[in-house]
């Protein structure tokens, strides 16, 4: 079989286009184009299947990949024809009408039938069409300059068939002496009218004369206007603040039928959650934290429903279990520790009893064999961690290393271990059931689900003892300062090793979203700008602020003496210690202060001793002996330094710049020339020099992450972003985060009217205030944005009334971005009687507190929300007026 390809595509001298043919099971194939004329390329290739996957990349005369097509084309070829020429064009991953083509299309789509269409030996054009429909009542139509076109007549046109998720085609005998002019349309299959044409210029076709021939015009999107792409609103709220009736003070994956509900009632077509992976690690409120998770594939216990188990509960225990269900849902707050404590004790009473029957499960087998790859070092790692007391596998007297064949024995019925592993693997299998039954009902409902994916592991987790080499165990990853903290952020995760991670094509992170692709839609993933660099710190520092990017261009010797600044490493890189400054920060203590944690140099200048010179050697000694007010003090003073050393692989001494390097004491102390050398460096590193850097590792990684999913990919991009991240996540079609009041550029608050169609707007999220704390926050921030952002004259409020947060959520509703999804508070605070008398129990999260206590619950039941059929009302008509169904 001949293919013959074609393609339009302008390059540059010493470039080049060749085409990758992928087959399965045998090796990839390069074919190289050649260049015509007018930027018209073409190839010939001799083929032998039935259908092929293929993708064009742009190289230079050394074989170098300068660009390439990030999805690929896929073609079915008749049985009719032997020869096909295909022509192509680029697929531009980033085009909405393409890039939407995902799982939210098949949800909205249930129930699907793929049509066929006959290609017979007279067609002379195959129009094949990549264009992700939304409406079940829409179909696409071709229309064009020929009478088997319609001869421009809408009537007449040519109604494609859907052959797959998002692709039309439609076979046509043309003449073969015209040159064909054609666009696609769009079919309202009730009415039978074409209501719209795509904008732009004409499409074309060549004549096709050869009978034995045929032409495949492979086009890879629709032209869509803004009202008829997807567009859709949701709720976002963590599945452990849903409060229901069946509840244990807390919120379990059944309740999200019932959120699914309430969804449906108001025209929401998506819910988003918080991550839900198992966060145990000591069984004390710490674990609420949703961001550190002891394995990326095991799900939190916490979200167990106890009544929906496939065995009941043991009779003496249910009316205890009634009891403490009763007393914890009183709870206005999740008592996590009595919580998880109390569902514990019930569960294993429940195995306990029903053992036997549970072991001979076929099912739950299958379940254990389907997932051994992380269930059974998942199930071994809670048993060591249960057994020792600590999910520090450093501190286990046995099994300190992972090796997987002294972990078989856990699973043999001669282990003293055997029970609790089973059990451990058990309730895994409980949990899938109950949130695949809440997400198949969900999705049978027609509405998507949205989870999150945190950047980072936890240090102490089952991915950490089992692939340690796919880590960088010895470093801290976090955040810089922000609005949130000046002191920057600690998350105390291990960084990841890329250059590891990239030798297998990045293994860990498609078998990551393949187990997320279980459940969920599309994602959000945490703090994208961990796939660009990582604010990294060494072990030996406990705050944000003594972090630098990595991978990062750091400043050299021969740097520094180019710019004329005089390094030294104990003036730039210690700690600046001066009597002022010792009085500056201790006041009248401060001689019993550099007495204990400093050596004295009689020069009216200070260094720390030895044992203290470190954030953390300072933070270990107060745990032992906790001083006050002077243990913050001290740490923050370890911070007063210019710049942070780094020893590279090949042993050089690199440095980077302290962030917000002009606010330190040590920069006062500078003289005015160096202080001005000092601060054109610290502009050059970190808003010149990176980004070049920063694209090309995103580039290197993601394009290969993210086309091993099939989800909607969203991006939170908050904080200091390089020019860098808007480029790539635009060219690879991933959604960007804008939240109102956290603004990338230098303005007062975001405009929703402003975002472009690949955004998600809110108005806050779960690490934010609520709206009606934020309305408190800054009274003149508050009258300004009253009276200027909604339209308001005269006084603000004292509090965010619900009528002026309606304002709010529709400015968010009536505009192009594809997603406008709101925490479930914002949807409560435009109804008086809905609003939670304590605001202050609403917020979920503050950044700079860590740890902080995950507990928020919803004041009312779900249940209660499906009652209320003026406020659904109310909210179904602003997503339906505003075309978000």
């Amino acid at each position: 079989m001949k293919l013959y390809f074609r393609i339009n595509f302008r390059t540059k001298m010493g470039e080049k286009l060749q085409l990758l043919v992928m087959e399965d099971g045998s090796e990839d194939k390069y074919h190289f184009l050649n260049y015509n004329e007018n930027g018209n390329w073409d190839a010939e290739v001799d083929f032998f299947s039935k259908s092929i996957s293929y993708k064009y990349q742009l190289v230079n005369d050394g074989g170098t990949i300068l660009d390439e097509e990030f999805s690929p084309h896929k073609l079915s070829f008749s049985h009719n024809y032997k020869e096909f020429i295909i022509f192509d064009v680029w697929n531009k991953k980033n085009f909405p009408e393409n890039y939407l083509n995902n799982k939210i299309l098949k949800n909205k789509l249930r129930g699907f039938t793929a049509e066929k269409i006959s290609v017979l030996k007279k067609h002379t054009h195959l129009f094949r069409l990549e264009a992700p429909i939304y409406h079940p009542n829409w179909k696409i139509v071709l229309v064009g300059n020929s009478e088997a076109l319609g001869n421009w007549e809408y009537l007449k046109a040519v109604v494609m068939s859907q052959t797959d998720f998002g692709i039309w085609e439609a076979s046509i005998e043309l003449p073969s002496d015209q040159l064909i002019q054609y666009k696609y349309g769009l079919l309202n299959t009730d009415s039978g009218q074409v209501f719209d044409i795509e904008y732009g210029d004409n499409r074309w076709a060549l004549p096709n004369a050869e009978k034995n021939i045929l032409q495949i015009k492979a086009d890879h999107f629709f032209k869509f206007k803004s009202f008829e792409m997807y567009h859709a609103a949701g709720v976002a709220i963590p599945v452990f603040a849903l409060r229901s009736e069946n509840g244990f003070g807390v919120g379990e994956f059944p309740d999200l039928k019932v959120l699914a509900d309430w969804a449906k009632q108001t025209n929401l077509s998506m819910l988003q959650i918080l991550p839900i992976n198992d966060t145990t690690a000591n069984y004390t409120w710490t674990d609420s934290y949703p961001y550190a998770a002891i394995s990326v594939y095991a799900l939190h216990p916490q979200y167990l429903s106890i009544e929906k188990l496939e065995f009941s509960l043991p009779k003496d225990l249910v009316e205890e279990f009634n009891a403490k269900k009763a007393e914890l849902n009183s709870l206005s707050l999740i008592d996590y520790e009595q919580m998880i404590s109390g569902k514990w004790k019930f569960v294993k009473a429940i195995f306990d009893t029903n053992k036997e029957k549970i072991l001979k499960d076929r099912n739950f087998k299958k379940f254990m064999k389907d997932n051994e790859e992380w269930l059974l070092p998942y199930s071994a790692f809670c048993v060591q961690r249960d057994k020792y007391k600590t999910p520090n596998f450093n501190e286990w007297k046995t099994h300190k290393k992972y090796i997987t064949g002294k972990i078989t024995p856990f699973f043999s019925a001669k282990s003293k271990d055997y029970d609790t592993t089973m059990l451990h693997a058990w309730v895994q299998y409980q949990l899938h059931l109950q949130l695949k039954d809440a997400i198949d009902y969900t999705h049978g409902l027609g509405i998507s689900v949205k989870g999150d994916l945190p950047i980072g592991i936890y240090r102490y987790s089952v991915e950490a003892w089992t692939e340690p080499e796919l880590f960088g165990m010895d470093f801290q990853a976090g955040a810089p300062p922000d609005q949130f903290t000046d002191l920057g952020q600690n998350w105390e995760f291990p960084t990841y090793n890329w250059e590891a991670m990239k030798e297998d094509g990045y293994r860990w992170w498609k078998n990551r979203f393949k187990a997320l692709e279980q459940y969920f839609d599309a994602m959000r993933i945490d703090h994208i700008l961990g796939f660009f660099r990582i604010w990294r710190m060494p072990m030996s520092v406990t705050q944000g602020i003594l972090g630098y990017f990595y991978p990062a261009i750091p400043v050299r010797m021969e740097e520094f003496q180019a710019r004329n600044i005089p390094f030294n490493e104990n003036r730039y890189c210690k700690p600046f210690i001066n009597d002022q400054i010792l009085w500056d920060f201790f006041g009248d203590e401060r001689d019993a202060i550099h007495n204990q944690f400093m050596n004295n140099h009689f020069d009216g200048t200070y260094t720390f001793k030895e044992k203290f010179d470190t954030q953390r050697k300072l933070s270990d000694h107060f745990k032992e002996n906790p001083q006050g007010s002077v243990e913050e003090q001290l740490i923050s003073l370890c911070a007063n330094v210019l710049f942070l050393p780094e020893e590279t692989k090949d042993g050089e001494i690199v440095y980077h710049p302290r962030f917000n390097i002009n606010k330190t004491k040590s920069f006062q102390y500078l003289q005015d020339w160096e202080q001005k050398a000092i601060s054109d460096l610290y502009v050059d590193y970190f808003f010149k020099r990176q980004d070049g850097l920063w694209y090309q590792k995103a580039m290197e990684k993601l394009p290969v992450i993210l086309n091993a999913t099939d989800m909607l990919i969203c991006g939170e991009d908050l904080g200091m972003v390089p020019d860098s991240v808007p480029q790539v996540m635009d060219r690879l079609g991933i959604t960007a985060l804008k939240v109102q009041r956290m603004p990338s550029e230098n303005i007062a608050w975001y405009n929703p009217k402003n975002a472009g169609y690949m955004n998600v707007v809110t108005a806050s999220s779960h690490d934010s205030s609520t709206l009606r704390q934020w309305w408190h926050e800054d009274r003149n921030f508050t009258q300004e944005y009253f009276n200027k952002q909604l339209g308001q004259s005269g006084t603000a409020p004292w509090n965010l009334e619900p009528q002026l947060a309606e304002i709010i959520m529709k400015q968010h509703l009536y505009n192009d971005a594809m997603l406008a999804i709101f925490p479930i508070q914002e949807f409560l605070a435009t109804d008086s009687e809905l609003t939670n008398p304590n605001m202050d129990e609403e917020r979920i999260n503050n950044p700079a507190v860590f740890p902080h206590y995950w507990r928020y619950r919803m004041h009312l039941n779900v249940e209660e929300l499906l009652k209320k059929e003026d406020f659904n009302q109310k909210i179904g008509g602003w997503i339906k007026d505003s075309n978000r169904i």
